[in-house]
């Protein structure tokens, strides 16, 4: 079993220190706004999660990607507990790469390898659509 520590350290603000040792603080309070709180936590992960599948699936399909960014949007419930509704990402890639490796990349992480995302669809939908860009130079 993995173990995390959350440590409040005054206000509505917290350091929250991962299995493997490494520390990020969070505030949950959105006036201060310190540091990113819980649920953008979540959103995050899910854009580096998938972001991490992607990249190692284009690099097996030898495909030679220069950049990828993911731009992960997110809806809450409106009413308490305010779970993930719905997800959109954006996959920016840049590089010389195959369309259609690069969709079945995406596919692959969504519906096997992103453990973020098999979770968090089990309240919320998930959709995604990328653009290729040209490589540099």
């Amino acid at each position: 079993m993995q173990t995390a520590q959350v440590q409040w350290i005054g206000e509505q603000k917290f350091v929250a220190t991962s299995p493997s040792g490494h520390a990020i603080t969070m505030d949950a309070d959105g006036k201060s706004n310190k540091a990113p709180n819980p649920m953008e936590l979540l959103l995050m992960a899910l854009g580096a999660c998938t972001a991490v599948d992607v990249v190692l699936i284009l690099e097996k399909k030898r495909q030679k990607l220069e950049a990828l960014n993911v731009v992960c949007s997110g809806d809450r419930a409106v009413e308490p507990p305010k779970v993930w509704t719905k997800f959109e990402l954006l996959y920016q890639f840049r590089g010389t790469l195959e369309d259609a490796a690069v969709k079945r990349a995406i596919e692959l992480s969504e519906e096997k390898y992103c453990s973020v995302s098999a979770m968090l669809k089990k309240t919320a939908t998930l959709e995604w659509r990328y653009e290729i860009l040209p490589p540099h130079g």
